[in-house]
């Protein structure tokens, strides 16, 4: 049966990863036909996933550095709530003394650190259940091989979590979707059409994945994502964001001279033009695009914090920071230094992932 047909009751698993070989209990239905869906950001976690970083795909003088702003991460979240860190055995010695007691730590195979991408994507229904939408995670379009660990990190943490995982036939990252919790989703053809994931799969058919799996209804979709971007072919995490339902935060810079000018204009013309799944138009704040050392869109929003990477820098890090703060006014807004993370490609939001609450 084909699984991307609504109202379908199994799945066809012959092309999709052996998640039951972790001990995970898989689940081969369709999630919105038990009344999942993906909660935004900025409701209730009951704790934050993280996967500390090993040495498979960094060179070791990067690797350092990237290994103490994990750590600064996983410390100030365990601050503000609960915080389970998937750790290799070979790396207790890297953290012992100077991870936070609070953590939890979990012992699996790893092949990277970035939990939003290869980590569980957590579904929540009226019924006060959860379960883990199980897209396959191909090492971002196959540019980083091995991955078979990290194909199978949302299954470990499934069951680590008691939470069934429900097999999907599509690669997907967590950070090429971004939701507002009451049905819009906001993507970028650049990543998810990418023949380097589906190949053979057409927009349509994404799309029916994707409203199933996630249980989203309205789709937006942006040509692209920032530039240069090599590993993720333009994930969303890295341009746009969602403050509350019905407004977005959009990276763009007035630089003409810029091969970013016209991605973000373009991506800032398009959503002030949308509107969400519940017919609002959405509401558009622009964030200044400052530079490479950090992308300041990359932030994770927990309980009663935003975490946001910076540079360092205040003629970079300040404007950014102030609207981030006017956008969550209910939130402490927290830097983190993150110019490693960004080398590595990425940001907080890329190695974190939110359990919510039930």
């Amino acid at each position: 049966m084909d699984i991307s047909t609504k109202g379908a009751t199994e799945t066809d698993r012959s092309n999709i990863v052996d998640y039951a070989s972790t001990g995970a209990k898989v689940i081969n239905r369709v999630p919105v036909d038990d009344g999942f869906s993906f909660p935004a950001e900025w409701q209730t976690h009951e704790r934050s996933l993280m996967q500390f970083l090993p040495g498979q795909n960094w060179e070791r003088n990067k690797l350092i550095g990237a290994r103490k702003e994990w750590i600064n991460v996983a410390n100030k979240i365990s601050e503000f709530e609960p915080l389970t860190l998937a750790i290799n055995p070979s790396d207790w010695s890297a953290v012992e003394k100077v991870l936070s007691s609070q953590i939890d730590l979990v012992e699996f195979p790893l092949n990277d650190g970035w939990a939003r991408d290869s980590g569980p994507m957590i579904l929540t229904n009226e019924l006060g259940d959860r379960c883990v939408a199980g897209f396959e995670f191909n090492g971002w379009g196959e540019k980083f091989p091995p991955h078979d660990d990290d194909a199978l990190v949302k299954a470990h943490f499934a069951k680590h979590m008691g939470m069934d995982i429900y097999p999907a036939d599509m690669v997907l990252e967590g950070g090429a979707v971004a939701f507002d919790g009451e049905g819009t989703l906001i993507t970028t053809e650049h990543c998810l059409l990418n023949k380097n994931r589906n190949s053979g799969k057409s927009r349509a058919d994404i799309e029916t994945v994707l409203k199933n799996w996630l249980g989203v209804t309205k789709i937006i979709w942006l040509p692209n994502g920032l530039v240069p971007d090599p590993i993720t072919d333009g994930h969303i995490d890295g341009i746009v964001a969602f403050a509350a339902p019905g407004v977005v935060l959009v990276h763009t810079t007035n630089d003409k001279n810029d091969a970013n000018y016209a991605i973000t204009h373009k991506a800032k013309q398009i959503l002030q033009q949308s509107y969400d799944a519940k017919g609002r138009k959405l509401e558009v704040i622009e964030i200044p695009l400052t530079s490479f050392d950090v992308v300041h869109m990359n932030f994770y929003v927990c309980n009663g914090a935003v975490l946001v990477p910076v540079a360092g820098k205040a003629s970079e890090d300040d404007i950014p920071l102030g609207i981030i703060r006017d956008a969550f006014p209910d939130r402490e807004v927290v830097p983190i230094k993150g110019t490693y993370i960004a080398k590595g490609g990425g940001g907080i939001h890329c190695i974190t992932q939110q359990v919510p609450g039930v």
